[in-house]
């Protein structure tokens, strides 16, 4: 679902609550955010906004070591579900699928994206492989002099 169908009975959800339902690696709290997630529905739906896509990404590469290929399936299965308003949904499927490709990752997608997305000329970055995407540019600081 994108972001255009937003409703008043929105439940935002926090990275957290996100990490606990696709790892269930802790009983309690994975009991109660898949019981919420149980209840969400294209009515009452759950809103995952980009910083919660971001951070999600990250937990799952740093503290569950995560292949990125399994990080894309679950962001692919967010990105489907109908109980799920994803914001920026077009901007994160394209990230999620330069993403699973390799190369720079999930965040410098999101953010060369939504420099995009803002009109931006060009994103200016220090990191090599965050400015050889479409949308950015390596800020060079090698001086001539």
């Amino acid at each position: 679902m994108t972001e255009d169908a937003a409703s008043p009975t929105m439940i935002g959800l926090d990275t957290n609550v996100l990490v606990r339902f696709l790892v269930q690696d802790e009983p309690e709290q994975a009991k109660a955010a898949s019981a919420l997630f149980a209840g969400l529905t294209s009515e009452v739906p759950g809103f995952l906004c980009r910083e919660v896509l971001v951070e999600l990404v990250w937990v799952l590469e740093r503290a569950y070591s995560l292949s990125r290929l399994d990080i894309a399936r679950a962001l692919d299965s967010l990105l489907e579900a109908r109980e799920l308003v994803v914001e920026a949904a077009d901007r994160v499927a394209v990230a999620v699928d330069r993403y699973r490709k390799g190369g720079a990752g999930f965040a410098d997608q999101m953010i060369a994206l939504a420099g995009q997305g803002a009109g931006c000329q060009a994103t200016v970055t220090f990191d090599r492989q965050a400015g050889a995407l479409p949308g950015m540019r390596f800020l060079n600081t090698v001086s001539d002099h």
